[in-house]
């Protein structure tokens, strides 16, 4: 049989392997790890971009080029170009004129010049005054005609990009076939309004006037959103204006669309396109303070453009609730930065896409949460940082790739458990399935496994330990800088205990003025509480009913604060605080010192502030307990709190 093999084309490639966000993951890990929250993580790695082998542009980057292009576009020139050359070509034709009438003695002449004399001032009203007077000078004819035929180009221009090109040269048919264009334009328009609309219209009306619209929309709402954004430019010029220059101006685009028979349709196409699109900012001002004076297309061209750069600017700060880059046109990004960077754009929308789909991060009533899976991943890359700080003589086993993680090999197997890490037994699973019987014959022998067949080779037991580090959540550890370095060092402890230690029963415990147990799954993104009080008492009640639930567990119990205890728990189970610390605070803290003691629990504490009193308690907690007292800097806590805890599992 003869195979031809291609390009998969139906839908994405099976076979491809999944994107790799890790990288991206562990730059988020980096602010994370350091007190930064999931969401302000991912925005700081979207406005940098993620570095790699195909360096791509961040949100910043791009930012930045929006804003030095909004500046050219300012500086570009001013508004009111085609009424300055308007003036001109006006006072052009009077001077032709005047030129023509002087050296003739006739009264004629004179009642003319009498006439040219008594034209208003304003622009539109002399250019209307114009219009029947019967012109003596060829030459002064032939530049009214033109500046006609300016205002004309120019103010449908401002309306319909691409007009002026197309009545360069105006004959009647050219402006016939303008007016049938606006008629279809509004009868396609009001039969959309009324459901009938279908896209073989919009079709049929682009094949007979598609040369008219250089920006070839695909559909009728792209084709409005075209309009509309041009229209509302021509609006925002106005706006820009002083009060003469609008009103001169308006007059004029008036008075040329009466003249070419057009004002009752444009009239209906402008409501049509506010009904439509009223979020577009229609009547705000801009300023531009170029000093070359710009034609009126032109001017609404660069004013569209800078309404898009605005819009274009608010999404690429991501600085409002629920910002996603999806909230970003690619069609804007397109116009102002160009394909590559809707490329770059693209390659950001993957990273933010992927870490949700690959189950990194989940979206729960629009808050950005990390998953376990994340968790794990941070808590790996923590630990990773803490053994890349210790001497090599001090690392002990951590980095062993064994295949009894809980032990040794006994040569015994035992059924499957969730979260066991023991090595599959291949031979016993293929046997199980074969007796529960998911053999299948026919073309093709196999064995159907199910989960209950599975088996994992059996390994001895090591002494199981009962973990517990008390971490301090107060807010005194975020004015001293050693609350990150506190997360860290959890995520890192957590990391450790869960693969190299599954057997044994770790306990994270937070406390400020209350005391709480921490899942795994929130420390990554775990801020620091608010609220005076450190109720290590609390703390260590809770620490202590995780000990009595597993009596047969070597407990291991870390301290990890910057000051000594200001709380306590009262008997009906609310917190005491008073500073500094009362009698009452001290000696219930110290008493259930002493219960650990009677454990056999011994607490080592990690002293992260030099404080005298904090010395004097936790030289107490010592005395009493037979623990070890350690002052590291906050960068070294980690190092020396896994250090620690290895120390005493090998002692073990």
């Amino acid at each position: 049989m003869a195979f031809r093999y291609g390009e998969y084309h139906d839908g994405p490639d099976p076979l491809a392997p999944p994107y790799d966000v890790r990288a991206a993951l562990d730059e988020m890990g980096d602010a994370i790890l350091s007190g930064s929250t999931p969401v302000h993580a991912l925005r700081d790695l979207l406005k940098r971009g993620l570095p790699g082998t195909q360096e791509r542009r961040g949100l910043d980057d791009m930012l930045r080029e929006v804003r030095k292009r909004r500046r050219d576009l300012r500086e570009r020139g001013r508004l009111d170009g085609t009424l300055e050359r308007a003036r001109a070509l006006l006072d052009k034709a009077i001077g032709q004129e005047r030129a023509e009438l002087f050296p003739d003695p006739s009264d004629d002449a004179r009642l003319r010049e009498a006439g040219l004399d008594a034209l208003p001032e304003d622009t539109a009203s002399a250019i209307q005054e114009l219009s029947s007077y019967d012109w003596r000078s060829q030459a002064a004819m032939q530049t009214f005609e033109e500046l006609r035929d300016l205002l004309r180009r120019e103010v449908l221009d401002s309306q319909f990009r691409g007009l002026r090109d197309a009545l360069a040269n105006p004959d009647p048919e050219a402006m016939q076939r303008v007016r049938e264009m606006m008629a279809d334009l509004n009868a396609m328009l009001d039969k959309d309004a009324r459901g009938e609309h279908t896209q073989a219209d919009f079709e049929q009306f682009m094949a007979k006037y598609g040369d008219l619209f250089p920006e070839k929309p695909r559909n009728l709402d792209e084709l409005v959103d075209i309009l509309a954004r041009r229209a509302a430019a021509t609006q925002r010029m106005l706006a820009s204006m002083t009060p003469r220059q609008r009103e001169e101006l308006g007059n004029l685009m008036n008075q040329t669309l009466e003249q070419a028979g057009l004002a009752d349709e444009m009239r209906r196409l402008g409501e049509a396109l506010y009904s439509r699109r009223p979020d577009l900012a229609w009547n705000a001002p801009e300023r531009l303070t170029g000093e070359e004076p710009l034609a009126m297309g032109d001017a609404v061209t660069a004013l569209e453009e800078l309404a898009d750069l605005t819009q274009l600017e608010t999404a690429l700060r991501q600085d409002y609730p629920g910002a996603r880059l999806d909230d970003i046109d690619e069609a804007a990004v397109r116009r102002a930065l160009g394909r590559s960077a809707v490329d770059d754009l693209e390659a950001l929308k993957r990273i933010e896409r992927e870490l949700e789909e690959q189950g990194y991060l989940l979206r729960r009533r629009g808050k950005l949460e990390l998953t376990p899976k994340a968790v794990r991943r941070l808590g790996e890359t923590a630990l990773r940082r803490v053994f890349s700080s210790l001497d090599a003589g001090r690392r002990g086993d951590h980095d062993q790739h064994d295949a009894g993680s809980a032990g040794e090999l006994t040569g015994s197997s035992r059924p499957w458990r969730f979260g066991d890490e023991q090595p599959i037994d291949v031979v016993r699973t293929l046997v199980n399935g074969v007796r529960s019987g998911g053999v299948t014959l026919g073309d093709r022998v196999g064995v159907r496994l199910s989960v209950d067949d599975f088996e994992v080779a059996e390994t001895e037991r090591r002494s199981a330990a009962a973990v517990c580090l008390l971490v301090d959540l107060s807010y005194s550890m975020a004015l001293r800088g050693t609350w990150a370095a506190a997360k860290q060092t959890a995520l890192a402890l957590q990391a450790l205990v869960a693969s190299k230690f599954p057997q044994d029963a770790v306990q994270i415990i937070g406390f400020s003025n209350y005391a709480r147990v921490l899942q795994p799954d929130e420390l990554a993104g775990l801020d620091w509480d608010m609220v005076q009080g450190t109720n290590l008492h609390h703390a260590l009640l809770i620490a202590g009913r995780h000990l009595d639930r597993h009596p047969d567990f070597e407990p291991v119990v870390l301290v990890v604060t910057d000051g000594e205890p200001t709380a306590h728990l009262m008997r009906n189970g609310r917190s005491a605080f008073e500073w500094p610390p009362s009698h009452e605070t001290l000696e219930l803290t110290l008493s259930e010192v002493d219960k650990m003691t009677r454990r056999r629990a011994t607490i080592n504490v990690f002293m992260l502030a030099a404080d005298d009193r904090l010395k004097e308690f936790v030289d107490e907690v010592a005395r009493r307990n037979g623990g070890r007292v350690f002052s590291p800097s906050a960068d070294r806590l980690g190092e020396y709190v896994v250090s620690d805890f290895l120390r005493l599992r090998r002692t073990r």
